[in-house]
């Protein structure tokens, strides 16, 4: 019987937001996986424990959800103005590709964390006791992020009684600053209009909100496809006919952003953009039993990520819920009560979550300067992962 010896390569297991990964420095990479291409992909399938048929990653590092099949490659930055260079990969569960079309905003807040403790921090700029703003430049998409760290007798404070709504324990605030979230050239709404007709076959014309902010994500009214805006996952995962539904929105709404020039490609770029559907504030119950009262929010917010309803909320979907919200007449504006908004705190399947942005109309075109919301971060396992020696 013929076999093959594992390799073991340098790992950190994190959390950071409401989501889990793997983290790796560049140059631990196996030297044919530390360029992007199929050798690369190869590598974070296997260790990820993808492609899956059961759906369940037991072979490999995944947690079988969106928020747990997540890869992250950090480097020492070249440019001054960096401190880190931060390349996401989200793994396909049950399909052999990692797409790279996007961020992800909950796992920014663990790239500050991880490049500290890394050594990809200038040790001068790390102060013995304080906050530190490590500056992050993101990969996928080019962009800057500034994630304010607390340091603690020259250690990254970890531990804390920051609480985050879809995470069960308490842990130090990170606060993070998603610069300029639109696409590099600025055009936060890609059809040009704050709210379009989306003509989805099966379904009819909807009312859309097609925005790039944070990630490209596709915005409808709960009560037009038959939701209130409250609904815990069950009531989304549980339904195949659901779930197919929201994908053909999300296929055409992809189309009409300019994202794919075919529907046959949305099937292989899951990861963007998200579809989300919004709807006024309701009192409900969060699925850790906790009463969400209308009061408290602005709205209700629910979103999918790679083809299931987020047990939370994706960190770039907040960036693109604020966003809209600060832009008035957008379909989250308007179920946020309409008018100039600068925050919004908005309810999810696992309770509630503020964020902020800033919007001003420059030359007829709309931009957003800053979103700002709250995670935290914490290292749950550090050392090595292995996988067999033919994965790259």
């Amino acid at each position: 019987m013929s076999s093959v010896p594992q390799i073991r390569i340098p790992a950190t297991y994190m959390r950071g937001g409401t989501s889990k990964g793997v983290f790796f420095n560049l140059t631990d990479l196996p030297e044919a996986a530390q360029v992007p291409g199929e050798a690369r992909d190869k590598l974070l399938l296997r260790v990820i424990g993808s492609p899956d048929p059961y759906q369940k990653q037991i072979d490999g590092m995944g947690g079988a959800t969106s928020s747990t099949s997540k890869t992250v490659i950090l480097s020492k930055s070249a440019s001054a103005e960096h401190d880190v260079d931060y390349l996401f990969g989200q793994v396909s569960i049950d399909k052999p590709f990692v797409d790279w079309s996007g961020n992800c905003g909950n796992l920014s807040a663990a790239v500050g964390p991880f490049a500290i403790n890394n050594g990809l921090v200038d040790p001068e700029r790390i102060p013995e006791n304080g906050v530190i703003d490590v500056r992050i430049w993101q990969v996928n998409i080019e962009k800057t992020i500034v994630a304010k760290v607390t340091i603690t007798d020259g250690e990254v404070q970890e531990t804390g009684d920051f609480e985050l709504d879809g995470v069960t324990f308490p842990a130090a605030e990170v606060p993070v600053a998603f610069m300029d979230p639109a696409d590099g050239e600025g055009a936060i709404f890609p059809t040009g209009n704050r709210v379009d007709d989306l003509e989805v076959p099966g379904i009819g014309a909807l009312k859309a909100t097609m925005i790039n902010a944070g990630i490209p994500t596709v915005f409808v009214n709960a009560d037009e496809i038959g939701y209130t805006g409250a609904e815990l996952q069950e009531a989304i995962n549980g339904d195949p006919a659901a779930l197919e539904k929201f994908e053909t929105i999300r296929a055409y709404g992809a189309l009409k952003m300019g994202l794919i020039s075919d529907l046959s490609e949305a099937a292989n770029r899951q990861h963007t953009p998200k579809v989300a559907f919004v709807a006024p504030p309701a009192s409900y119950t969060a699925s850790s039993g906790k009463a969400v009262k209308a009061e408290d929010v602005d709205l209700l917010v629910r979103a999918l990520s790679m083809g299931k309803l987020h047990h939370a909320m994706m960190g770039t979907a907040a960036v693109a819920i604020g966003a809209a919200a600060a832009i008035e007449g957008t379909l989250v504006n308007l179920a946020a009560g309409g008018g100039k908004l600068n925050a919004v705190t908005f309810g999810h399947p696992s309770g509630s979550l503020q964020v902020g942005a800033e919007a001003s109309l420059i030359d007829g075109r709309w931009q957003i300067d800053q979103a700002v919301m709250s995670r935290s971060a914490r290292i749950l396992m550090e050392g090595w992962v292995r996988v067999p020696g033919d994965s790259v």
